[in-house]
């Protein structure tokens, strides 16, 4: 992209990432095979550590890995914990530095992350991502930002990095937390209608691969329904994206869509089967887990 008359040609920047769990890693290793100079940091020191043999800097503290650092990307769990880890940093960030903070919080947290963000110096640039553990560690996320043009320059380093694609909303922080909100409804619809076929097969006594064979190559087959299918029958349920955290965002939705007066069904039925799932100690699985919670109750243990 042509440079806008604000902002310099895109240079290199130096990155603090601030998170370094599934998401936050692999942004973190897709950076470094950019040529971006990357210090990594984690709350838990040891999830950060395996980012040194990629050729990261590890900090100790949050301060150190954002002090001199031009963009600081933050990749945690939610609002508490990325307002939390602001505060942590708080000593090292500065006026000129962007903060591109990926984690999706909802709009509410948005606006008092932005509040928070404009205290201590950085220009906040609201940017969660679409996309599980494989696009994160293969550069190929889908970004969405709301914030100044101005700084845009600054930013497109990072972004052309860690995203295949990259969607600018508005100027207004928040206007991308509620299209990250839309974008995450239909996947938490989809990923739990893909549990209750299965559930249903099952219970049935049909094949799932006999529906699923019916289904491939025509109008209403996806990658996704092939892919999460195949997680559930071949018993590999190593998160892409973990069943707690997809549960943290869809009660995020529903809030979001009880203040702006919608009602979601489909989503508040997703809420209760990923609650079910969960409680039967699958929320730190995939969250297609969420076919664990229309079996029969002797059979929720996995």
């Amino acid at each position: 992209m042509t440079p806008s008359a604000t902002d310099p040609a895109p240079q290199r920047p130096v990155v603090a990432v601030l998170g370094t769990g599934t998401m936050g890693s692999g942004m973190a290793r897709s950076l470094l095979r950019a040529g971006i100079e990357v210090r990594a940091w984690n709350r838990t020191h040891a999830r950060a550590a395996p980012l040194a043999a990629d050729g990261a800097t590890v900090a100790e503290t949050a301060e150190q890995a954002v002090r001199g650092a031009d963009v600081v990307l933050t990749m945690l769990n939610d609002g508490p914990s990325v307002a939390a880890a602001l505060d942590a940093a708080a000593g090292g960030l500065h006026t000129g530095q962007v903060l591109l903070q990926s984690t999706t919080v909802g709009p509410d947290a948005t606006a008092e992350l932005a509040r928070r963000t404009a205290e201590l110096g950085p220009v906040y640039l609201d940017a969660p991502v679409s996309g599980t553990k494989q696009p994160a560690e293969e550069g190929a996320l889908t970004v969405f930002v709301a914030g100044p043009a101005a700084v845009r320059g600054r930013a497109e380093p990072v972004l052309d990095a860690i995203g295949r694609r990259t969607v600018w909303v508005d100027e207004a922080p928040g206007a991308a937390s509620r299209l990250k909100l839309v974008v995450n409804t239909w996947v938490i619809t989809m990923v739990n209608n893909i549990a209750e076929c299965l559930n249903l097969a099952e219970g049935l006594g049909v094949d799932p691969r006999t529906f699923l064979d019916v289904m491939k190559g025509g109008p209403l087959d996806t990658a996704y329904l092939q892919g999460k299918s195949a997680a559930v029958l071949s018993g590999d349920l190593a998160p892409s994206f973990a069943l707690s955290t997809a549960l943290k965002d869809t009660r995020l939705i529903l809030d979001a869509a009880r203040a702006a007066g919608v009602r979601l069904d489909l989503v508040e039925a997703s809420a209760e089967r990923f609650a079910r799932a969960e409680a039967a100690g699958h929320g730190g699985e995939d969250m297609i887990a969420t076919y664990y919670a229309g079996r029969a109750p002797d059979a929720t243990a996995g």
